[in-house]
C-alpha cells in the first residue's frame, strides 16, 4: 500500500437539510480551494525528476506551468547557472491530445503520477540523448543539435522504455513482450516471444509494482549483449475486473488480484542474447522463495537478485551466473516478524571492492559493507544514526552517500568514508532535504523541504558551494500555516505529532478537533514540510484545531516500534492515536476534546472508520476515505507481511476487520470510495456498507464515479474541502458558534 497521505482525496458529503443548518464556506475560503486545486497544492511549477548528467555540465528537469499539469523538459547549464526550455508535449504532438492506454494508466497510478507530459525521460550513458515517451510512442532528443527523432517501433501497447548501457539501442515491452529498436538502422527485433495477458516477459506484477517499488521487469546487461527479463504466469490468480458504473457501454478492466492466502503469480527470471535465443532460467528455490523482490545488473557488479519468502521473514541475496543460470547464496537476512525491502541495495561499489547493504538485524536500520562473497567488512552508519536511505557512492573519493535523522520528522544528507572516517552533515537546516549526484560526482543536486518553505531545488559543486537555483514558476500560497510539531507521552510511548491552529486562533477558546490520520506502515504524516500542512490550515480556519500522530508501525522510529503493529490492525494504531490525542490533550487546554472527529484515505480511512467503530467514546465524527474494510480483500504482499497467513493467523484477520464492529457504529460516518479504484478496490465500500444498512446503522456514503485511488480533478479537490469543512461542522462544532468558541 504505497500510500496517498494526508486528506488530499477527501470529498465530503451533506444531505440537503445538514447544509442548510451549517455555514457555507466563504468567497475568499472557496477562492483559495480553486487555487490550491488548479495549482496541485502549489506543487505545479516547481522542478521534478532533477537529473545530473553524467560530465556533470549540466542538470535535465521536468517542470509544468503553474496551472497546467503537463510536464516540460528543460536543461540547467552549470557553467552559466542559465535555464533553457529544451521540448514540449506540444511541440511532439503537433496540437494533437495526449492519450495513455489503460496500461500505461495503470502503470502510473502505482507510481502516484497523476500529471500529462513527459512522466519522465532516461539519460544515455554518456549524456548526449534522452529518451523521451509521449502517447504511447518512443522519442529520443539529441542534446546537441536540439533534434527529435520518433522512433518506429511496432503498434500496440509499450510501456518501459530503457536505452541499453553503450546508447546504441533501446529497450521497451511491446504488448507482452520484451523488444529492442535499433537506433541506427531503426529495426526492431523480438527478444522475447508468445507473452500473453496471462504469461506476460518483461513486466513487473501488480504487487512488485505496489509494494515491492519494482516498477520494470527486465535488465539490460552491462556490455549491452543480454537481458533479464521476468516471466510472469498469472495462472490461477484471481481476476478482478474494475468498470464504472456510469458508462456500461464501455468494457470493464481486468486484473490478476491476489488475496491473503490465495495463489500469487509465478515469477521467474531469464536470461537472453538481445539477438535473440532460448532464455537461460535463474535457479533458485521459487517455491520457499516467490517474491522476486529486487534485480542489479551494472558495471559494478554482478547479476544479482533479492528474493523473499512468502511470509517475508527471510530474504536472500544471490549472485547469478548469467551463462547457466546457477546461483550462489551471498547473505540472508531474517525477521520474527517481517524483513524491510531497501530497493537501492545490494550497492556494487565494484566486483573486487564488494557492496553495501541495509540490515536491521542489529535493532535498526545501519549501512554495511560487505566483501565479494557477503561477508561482512565495516559497518559503515551503525544503527543509532537514524539510516533512511543509501544515496550514492563515491569511487574516487571513497565516501559514501546516504540519508538519516535523529529525528523522524526530518531527513538530512551525510557522507563518510567507506573505510573510516566521521558522517559529514551536508544539510542542517530544519525540514526534509534529498540529494542527486553527477555520475563522476562533480556536482549534485538537493531539494530542501522546510516547515515555512516549499520545496526548492539548488545546484552545488562537490565541496558544497552552491552554483544556482533551478527555477520554479510556481505560485506561492497565501499563508504560512502555523503548524507546530510536538512530542508527547514519555518512554517507549513518546509520539510525534503536529498542531495546526487557526491564524485566528484565540488562546481563550477550546476547539474541536479533526484528528488527519494515516496511522499505518510505511508512512508518515509529522514532518517539517510545509506542503503536507497547507490544507490542514484551511480546515483549521474553518473553526478546528487539526492535529496528526505518527505512532507505532511508522517508519524511522527503530525495528520494534515499527513491526509493535505486526498481527494488531484493530488495535495497536488506534490504541495510539488515542494515547497520542490524550497527551495533546492533557498538554494544550485549547484542544476540546469532547468534539474529535476523525478523517484520513487509504490505511487513514480504514482507521478513520475503525476509530468511530470500536472508540466512539473518543472520535465523534469520521471521514473515511478508500478504506480497506476487509484485509482479506487486500493483495497478498501487503497484507500478509503485516498480519500472517489467514489459515495461521485468523484472529489477526477478524481483529482487523471493520465488518467485525460494523453491527456497533453509533456516531456519523461519511465514506468516500471512487469506483475505478484497483488499488483498494470499490468492494470494501459495498461490504462496509452493506453490513452497516443490514445492521440498521445511519452512514452516508458518496461514490466517486470514474475515479481510481487517486482525485486529482480541480473540481472534485475544490467542491471536497468545503463540504468536509461542513461535515466537520456539523458533528463538531459547539452549537451556534462556528469557530467552536464555549
Amino acid at each position: 500500500m504505497r500510500t496517498l497521505l494526508l486528506l488530499s482525496g477527501l470529498v465530503g458529503v451533506l444531505t440537503a437539510a445538514a447544509a442548510n443548518r451549517t455555514p457555507a464556506v466563504s468567497p475568499a475560503e472557496a477562492r483559495y480551494l480553486r487555487d490550491h486545486a488548479e495549482t496541485r497544492g502549489f506543487m505545479l511549477g516547481r522542478p521534478v525528476h532533477e537529473t545530473p548528467t553524467p560530465d556533470g555540465r549540466a542538470v535535465l528537469f521536468l517542470r509544468a506551468q503553474a496551472r497546467v499539469p503537463k510536464l516540460e523538459l528543460y536543461e540547467f547549464e552549470v557553467a552559466t547557472a542559465q535555464t533553457r526550455l529544451l521540448l514540449t508535449p506540444e511541440q511532439v504532438l503537433r496540437g494533437a491530445e495526449e492519450r495513455l492506454s489503460p496500461e500505461e494508466q495503470a502503470r502510473r497510478e502505482r507510481m502516484r503520477v497523476s500529471v500529462g507530459g513527459f512522466a519522465n525521460f532516461q539519460l544515455a550513458r554518456d549524456g548526449s540523448r534522452i529518451l523521451l515517451s509521449l502517447s504511447g510512442r518512443l522519442y529520443v532528443f539529441e542534446r546537441a543539435s536540439g533534434t527529435l527523432q520518433p522512433l518506429p517501433t511496432g503498434t500496440g501497447t509499450l510501456l518501459d522504455p530503457k536505452f541499453s548501457p553503450d546508447g546504441k539501442s533501446v529497450a521497451y515491452v511491446l504488448d507482452q513482450d520484451v523488444r529492442v529498436l535499433d537506433l541506427a538502422t531503426g529495426k526492431e527485433r523480438p527478444v522475447t516471444t508468445g507473452g500473453t495477458e496471462r504469461v506476460s516477459h518483461g513486466l513487473a506484477e501488480f504487487v512488485a509494482q505496489e509494494e515491492m517499488g519494482r516498477f520494470s521487469g527486465y535488465w539490460w546487461s552491462p556490455d549491452s549483449r543480454f537481458l533479464a527479463y521476468q516471466e510472469t504466469d498469472a495462472t490461477g490468480v484471481e481476476v478482478w475486473h474494475v468498470s464504472d458504473p456510469a458508462r456500461p457501454e464501455l468494457p470493464a478492466q481486468t486484473a490478476f488480484y491476489p488475496r491473503p492466502g490465495k495463489p500469487n503469480v509465478n515469477v521467474r527470471l531469464g536470461v537472453v542474447p538481445v539477438i535473440g535465443g532460448d532464455p537461460v532460467w535463474v535457479d533458485w528455490d521459487r517455491e520457499r522463495y516467490p517474491y522476486l523482490a529486487s534485480v542489479h545488473w551494472d558495471e559494478e557488479g554482478p547479476l544479482t537478485l533479492a528474493v523473499q519468502t512468502r511470509d517475508q521473514k527471510e530474504l536472500r541475496v544471490l549472485e547469478v551466473n548469467p551463462s547457466n543460470g546457477r546461483t550462489t547464496s551471498l547473505l540472508t537476512e531474517r525477521d520474527a516478524a517481517w524483513v524491510n525491502l531497501h530497493p537501492e541495495v545490494p550497492r556494487w561499489l565494484t566486483a573486487d571492492l564488494g557492496f553495501l547493504w541495509i540490515s536491521e538485524q542489529a535493532g535498526g536500520p545501519r549501512l554495511e559493507w560487505r566483501d565479494r562473497v557477503g561477508t561482512l567488512r565495516r559497518v559503515v552508519v551503525p544503527p543509532g544514526e537514524g539510516l533512511q536511505e543509501l544515496l550514492d557512492f563515491d569511487p574516487e573519493a571513497g565516501q559514501v552517500f546516504y540519508q538519516a535523522s535523529l529525528d523522524p520528522t526530518e531527513s538530512h544528507v551525510f557522507r563518510v568514508g567507506l573505510e573510516s572516517g566521521v558522517p559529514e552533515a551536508l544539510t542542517r537546516e530544519r525540514g526534509l532535504h534529498s540529494l542527486r549526484l553527477a555520475k563522476n560526482h562533480s556536482v549534485y543536486v538537493r531539494q530542501t523541504s522546510g516547515l515555512r518553505s516549499l520545496p526548492r531545488t539548488t545546484v552545488h559543486r562537490a565541496d558544497g558551494s552552491r552554483i544556482g537555483e533551478l527555477p520554479s514558476v510556481a505560485e506561492e500560497p497565501p499563508f504560512i500555516p502555523t503548524t507546530e510539531l510536538v512530542t508527547v507521552g514519555s518512554g517507549s510511548l513518546a509520539f510525534h505529532a503536529s498542531l495546526t491552529r487557526p491564524r485566528e486562533f484565540t488562546a481563550r477558546r477550546r476547539y474541536p478537533v479533526i484528528v488527519d490520520v494515516y496511522g499505518g506502515p510505511g508512512a508518515k504524516t509529522v514532518t517539517a514540510a510545509m506542503n503536507g500542512c497547507l490544507m490542514k490550515q484551511w480546515l483549521a480556519d474553518q473553526g478546528f484545531i487539526v492535529i496528526s500522530i505518527d505512532g507505532r508501525g511508522t517508519p524511522d522510529r527503530g525495528r520494534d516500534w515499527e513491526r509493535a503493529i505486526s498481527g494488531h490492525f484493530g488495535s495497536v494504531p488506534l490504541e495510539d492515536q488515542v494515547a497520542g490525542l490524550q497527551a495533546l490533550g492533557r498538554r494544550f487546554r485549547e484542544l476540546d476534546l469532547d468534539h474529535v472527529g476523525i478523517t484520513g484515505w487509504s490505511f487513514g480511512g480504514y482507521l478513520s472508520a475503525l476509530a468511530v467503530l470500536r472508540r466512539p467514546d473518543v472520535f465523534k465524527a469520521a471521514v473515511a476515505g478508500a478504506p480497506v474494510v476487509d484485509w482479506l480483500d487486500y493483495d497478498t504482499h501487503y497484507t500478509e507481511r503485516y498480519l500472517g497467513l489467514p489459515d495461521t493467523q485468523p484472529e489477526a484477520y477478524r481483529e482487523g476487520s471493520l465488518l467485525t464492529y460494523a453491527a456497533g457504529l453509533r456516531r456519523p460516518l461519511l465514506v468516500i470510495h471512487g469506483t475505478a479504484d484497483d488499488n483498494v478496490f470499490f468492494r470494501h465500500t459495498l461490504r462496509l456498507t452493506d453490513a452497516l444498512f443490514r445492521a440498521g446503522r445511519e452512514f452516508e456514503l458518496l461514490p466517486l464515479s470514474g475515479s481510481t485511488h487517486m482525485t486529482p480533478d480541480p473540481v472534485v479537490i475544490e467542491r471536497k474541502w468545503s463540504r468536509l469543512a461542513r461535515f466537520f461542522q456539523q458533528h463538531l462544532a459547539h452549537p451556534g458558534s462556528r469557530s467552536g468558541a464555549p
